[in-house]
């Protein structure tokens, strides 16, 4: 800081990103925290009315083709492609008690890390969407002996509504080509 200057004023942007960032870390870490417990309702109400919620397929492809690594959103076959009515409709249904994958239910743990804020809009402290990076490891017991362990990466859109974080878009990256959970009835 030069001399004379004042240091709330000089420091605001830092502050500002580091206030912000620490906030987009509390949703994440909230988010997680009401899956882990089974509050699906709540976690729907985290998602906005036109959410995207996106996990490309992997395929093991020759260095000089990583355009065809991932299926397109859209275009293609993938693991998810959901808006917030057909997650609307995964709930419900894991929420009957007779949903066969998950009754038992499954005991979950998602981690959160690596959190990074790519760009927030409008710039300034009171951005209104903010683009998130981030890594998740999903762990899954299931019964006595059934245990997955899915890692990978997101890309979130989230966006202010009401004075609260909502997720807009969720792009989930699974870093393995081949699934080796038998099903993918929770969620990341």
């Amino acid at each position: 800081m030069r001399p004379g200057a004042d240091p709330v004023s000089a420091d605001a942007p830092d502050l500002a990103r580091l206030l912000l960032k620490q906030e987009i870390e509390e949703f994440l870490y909230g988010e997680a925290d009401l899956l882990d417990e089974r509050r699906y309702e709540e976690w729907l109400d985290l998602l906005t009315e036109d959410a995207r919620y996106w996990m490309p397929m992997r395929r093991n492809v020759p260095r000089d083709a990583r355009e065809r690594e991932f299926t397109r959103e859209g275009a293609d076959v993938n693991w998810f492609d959901e808006g917030k009515e057909t997650l609307a409709r995964r709930v419900g249904q894991i929420l009957t008690g007779v949903h066969w994958a998950e009754e038992p239910p499954s005991r979950i743990c998602h981690m959160v890390s690596n959190v990074q804020i790519l760009r927030a809009t409008p710039p300034g402290p009171s951005p209104s969407e903010v683009a998130v990076k981030c890594r998740f490891l999903v762990y899954r017991n299931r019964v006595e002996t059934e245990t997955d362990i899915l890692v990978g990466k997101r890309e979130d859109l989230l966006r202010k509504v009401d004075g609260d974080w909502k997720i807009a878009r969720r792009k989930i990256v699974l870093d393995q080509s081949v699934l080796l959970a038998k099903n993918l009835t929770f969620f990341f």
